[in-house]
C-alpha cells in the first residue's frame, strides 16, 4: 500500500509539474508574479485531495484549466500589493463608482 501511494504520489507531481512547466512558459505574467516551485507545491498539495481514480479521470485539458484558473487567481490575488498609496487611491474610487 506505501508503495502504491508513493507510486502514486510520484504520478500526481509529475503530471502537476509538467502542466505548470507548460503554463509558465506559455506566460511572462506568471513569470513575473508568481514562483513556480511554489505553484507546484501548493497545487500538488491542493490535487491530492483527489483519490487516484478521480485525478486519473481528469482529462488532461480539463486539468490544465483548471490549473490555469487557479494561477490568474493566485496572480492577480497579489496584484493590489503592488499598488501605490495613489494608485489605491484611484481603484478605490473606481470600485466605488466615484
Amino acid at each position: 500500500m506505501q508503495e502504491k501511494l508513493t507510486d502514486y504520489q510520484q504520478e500526481l507531481t509529475e503530471r502537476i509539474s509538467h502542466v505548470v512547466d507548460k503554463l509558465f512558459r506559455g506566460s511572462s505574467f506568471y513569470m513575473v508574479k508568481l514562483d513556480q516551485h511554489e505553484m507546484t507545491e501548493m497545487l500538488i498539495e491542493l490535487f491530492s485531495r483527489f483519490s487516484p481514480e478521480e485525478m486519473r479521470a481528469i482529462k488532461e485539458h480539463d486539468l490544465t484549466r483548471r490549473i490555469d484558473k487557479i494561477l490568474v487567481l493566485e496572480a492577480v490575488a497579489g496584484t493590489l500589493n503592488d499598488l501605490t498609496p495613489e494608485e489605491i487611491a484611484i481603484f478605490d474610487a473606481a470600485v466605488a463608482g466615484k
